[in-house]
C-alpha cells in the first residue's frame, strides 16, 4: 500500500469526521454523515493496521474514530454508570475467567500451611529451631493478640487496607515476570502462616487463633489468591496467547487484569475495616467468624453469579471501550 496516497485520497473525510465528532450539536442529516463516516474511517483504519507501515496514523485514525463512535452510540455514559457497569460486569467477569488459577492459588497455599502448621504443632525441636523460646511465648501469649488492638481501629483499618492493596498489587505485578515468582510469594506467605499457627496451636490455644484469624482472613486471603491467579493467568498467556495474536492477548488480558486490581483495592478495604472493628471486638468468636464468613459468601457469590452471566454475555472483563482492532480470522 502506499499510504501517503492512501492518506492524499482520504484526509478530507478524516478531517470531517474529527469536525463533526467534535459538535456539541448536529442536525439529522450531520448525523447520518456522521454514521457513514464513521463506517468509512473504521475501514481505513483496518487497512493501516493491516499495512502496519504509518503506527502514528494508525493511532491518530483509532482516536477519531473511538470519539466518533461514543457519539454514534448516544454519548457518554456518568460516572455512577460507570462504576455500576464495572461491579456488575467487568471485575466480576475477569475474576471469574481467572477462577481454576484463582482456586489453584488458593488450595495450593492452604495445603502448605496446614502441613506447615502440623509439622510445627508436633515437633518441638522444629518449633525450638524456628523462634527463640521466649521470642516464641510472647508471640503466643501477647504479641498475635495485642496485634489486632494495638491502634485505634480507623487508623488501623487504613493502615491494613493500604498494606494488603500493595501487596496484592504487587502480585499482580509480578505477571511482568511471567508470573513465576508468584509461587513463590504464596509460598513464604502459607508457610509463615502454617508457622505462628502452629505455635498457638501446640501451646493449647487454637481456639484464639482462629477466632482471629477467620472474621478478616477469609475475605483477604481470597483477595489475595485471586490477585495471584490473576497474575499467574497473564503470565501464562505470554506462553500460550491462544487463537488471538500475542499482542491482542497481552493486551486484552492486561487490562482485564487492571479490572482485577481496582476491584480487590475495594474488596481489600472491607477486609480491613473487618481486621480493624470486628476481629478485636468483644463480640463472641461465632459472631465475628459468621460475620467475615458472610463477607465472604457475598464475594464469591457476586464473583459468581455476575461473573458467570457476563462471561456468558461475551464480556472478559477488559475495558468497556479498547482501542480499535483489526478483525483476526479463527
Amino acid at each position: 500500500m502506499d499510504l501517503d496516497a492512501f492518506a492524499a485520497r482520504h484526509r478530507q473525510d478524516w478531517a470531517r469526521l474529527d469536525r463533526l465528532a467534535r459538535r456539541r450539536r448536529l442536525s439529522g442529516a450531520e448525523i447520518d454523515e456522521l454514521v457513514a463516516l464513521y463506517q468509512r474511517v473504521a475501514t481505513h483504519l483496518a487497512a493501516v493496521q493491516a499495512a502496519g507501515l504509518d503506527p502514528a496514523l494508525a493511532a491518530r485514525l483509532s482516536a477519531q474514530v473511538a470519539r466518533a463512535r461514543s457519539v454514534v452510540n448516544g454519548a457518554h455514559s456518568s460516572g455512577w454508570e460507570a462504576i455500576g457497569r464495572f461491579a456488575a460486569v467487568s471485575f466480576p467477569a475477569a475474576a471469574y475467567r481467572a477462577r481454576w488459577w484463582w482456586l489453584a492459588s488458593a488450595a495450593a497455599s492452604i495445603l502448605v500451611a496446614v502441613l506447615t502448621g502440623w509439622q510445627v504443632a508436633h515437633s518441638p525441636a522444629l518449633q525450638a529451631s524456628l523462634l527463640p523460646r521466649s521470642v516464641a511465648r510472647q508471640l503466643v501469649r501477647h504479641d498475635f493478640r495485642h496485634y489486632y488492638s494495638a491502634y485505634a481501629a480507623p487508623s488501623f483499618a487504613a493502615q491494613v487496607w493500604t498494606h494488603n492493596a500493595l501487596i496484592a498489587a504487587g502480585t499482580v505485578a509480578l505477571a511482568l515476570l511471567l508470573g513465576l515468582p508468584i509461587p513463590l510469594v504464596l509460598y513464604s506467605n502459607a508457610s509463615w502462616g502454617g508457622v505462628v499457627g502452629g505455635l498457638m496451636i501446640a501451646n493449647g490455644r487454637a481456639g484464639e487463633f482462629w477466632s482471629l484469624i477467620l472474621p478478616h482472613g477469609m475475605l483477604e486471603l481470597s483477595a489475595v489468591f485471586l490477585a495471584a491467579g490473576a497474575g499467574m493467568k497473564l503470565g501464562w498467556t505470554v506462553i500460550d496467547p491462544g487463537p488471538r495474536p500475542r499482542s491482542r492477548a497481552l493486551a486484552e488480558e492486561g487490562r482485564a487484569m487492571f479490572s482485577v486490581a481496582i476491584g480487590l483495592v475495594a474488596v481489600l478495604a472491607v477486609s480491613g475495616a473487618i481486621e480493624a472493628f470486628v476481629t478485636p471486638s468483644p463480640l463472641p468468636a461465632w459472631a465475628r467468624i459468621g460475620i467475615g464468613g458472610a463477607a465472604e459468601a457475598a464475594f464469591v457469590g457476586w464473583v459468581i453469579l455476575l461473573g458467570r452471566r457476563a462471561v456468558a454475555g461475551g464480556h472478559a472483563g477488559d475495558i468497556a471501550e479498547a482501542p480499535d482492532i483489526q478483525p483476526v480470522a479463527g
